[in-house]
């Protein structure tokens, strides 16, 4: 049997913080769909660098380019900082900085040095004004293409920046076991629902398991 899930959030699915379900669509939570995490660096006005951990976004392209697709809450820093010098850069990082990249959650005050925050390194990138993470196996430097409202609320926003140029270490550079195994893509997967009882369950972080190949 198939559970059928709408539009309008289940009664039983609670904020667990103030605001969550005003950021956060009840599909998220119910769907609890995965989605590879990363950091994205920009400088902030005062040129301090800013890091945000984030995810929710997609990656593609045809001949006349590659791009990164990426939700960003209007009133972040990354999405001011990205508005204003038109410049990000997407660093990938394994599932063993977790607990650093959530710092950064929550010590990114206007001041905060954010390399610093998280205890990473920073490199300078190859075509833009803003620092890469040296412990990232993949960077992406990327240029601010167009940003989208999603939902016409103005809580966030889709941006799309077309790659640049990318940084790969040398060992993940050929579809290696590092890039797809623990030491490559970090997942998450957000809290899942109960449905029954509306319980928030626990944040699940990831790594690729290869099952086959073709």
């Amino acid at each position: 049997m198939k559970i059928e899930i709408g539009g309008e959030k289940p009664e039983n699915f609670v904020d667990r913080w103030p605001g969550e379900f005003k950021i956060f669509s009840h599909f998220e939570m119910a769907l609890g769909i995965p989605h590879a995490l990363f950091l994205i660096t920009t400088l902030k006005e005062n040129g301090k660098p800013n890091v945000c951990f984030q995810g929710w976004s997609s990656f593609y392209g045809d001949c006349g380019g590659y791009y990164v697709m990426t939700p960003l809450l209007v009133k972040s820093h990354t999405y001011q900082n990205i508005l204003r010098d038109k410049v990000f850069c997407i660093n990938f990082i394994n599932a063993s900085y977790y607990g650093p990249c959530y710092e950064t959650i929550f010590k990114n005050n206007y001041e905060a040095d954010e390399f610093e925050v998280g205890g990473f390194t920073q490199e300078p990138a190859s075509q833009i004004a803003v620092p890469r993470i040296k412990e990232a196996f993949m960077s992406l430097e990327c240029r601010h293409k167009s940003v989208n409202d999603l939902s016409g609320l103005g809580i966030q926003s889709l941006v799309i920046g077309e790659v640049l140029s990318a940084a790969v270490e040398e060992d993940y550079i050929n579809g290696s076991e590092k890039k797809y195994g623990p030491e490559g893509f970090m997942y998450y997967g957000y809290a899942l629902k109960d449905f029954a009882s509306g319980d928030g369950g626990e944040r699940k972080v990831a790594t690729l398991n290869v099952r086959m190949k073709g």
